[in-house]
């Protein structure tokens, strides 16, 4: 699935994708919602854009490098226990396959992902 053409422009703002509430197992806070889309697989790995509203939740999390385009959050590590991080534009972070997480996200969060 590439919907990335050679030379063109997506803009990561317009997603074609309606936001999903997050399952009520997983909501700490509010009434959270997300949305994403896979933009290019062509080179073996996955890129994407993903977006959180404003609210709390827990993840398990996947492999993968992300870039935050918009919104701030902060995203607390349950599993393994570390140091909580402040998510803002530039932002950039690694997670492992298996990390437990809670995000709590103060203005909609919209970032860029690329996983294996």
């Amino acid at each position: 699935m590439t919907r990335l053409a050679p030379g063109a422009v997506t803009d990561a703002a317009h997603l074609p994708a309606p936001f999903e509430p997050v399952p009520s197992d997983q909501v700490i806070a509010g009434s959270p919602a997300t949305r994403y889309i896979d933009l290019d697989e062509a080179s073996g790995r996955s890129v994407g854009v993903w977006e959180m509203t404003p609210g709390a939740m827990r993840d398990a999390e996947a492999d993968e490098v992300f870039v935050v385009l918009a919104g701030e959050a902060t995203v607390e590590f349950a599993d393994p226990a570390l140091p909580a991080i402040e998510l803002r534009p530039g932002s950039i972070v690694r997670l492992e396959e298996g990390m437990r997480t809670v995000w709590t996200v103060r203005e909609t969060l919209r970032k860029v992902y690329i996983a294996p």
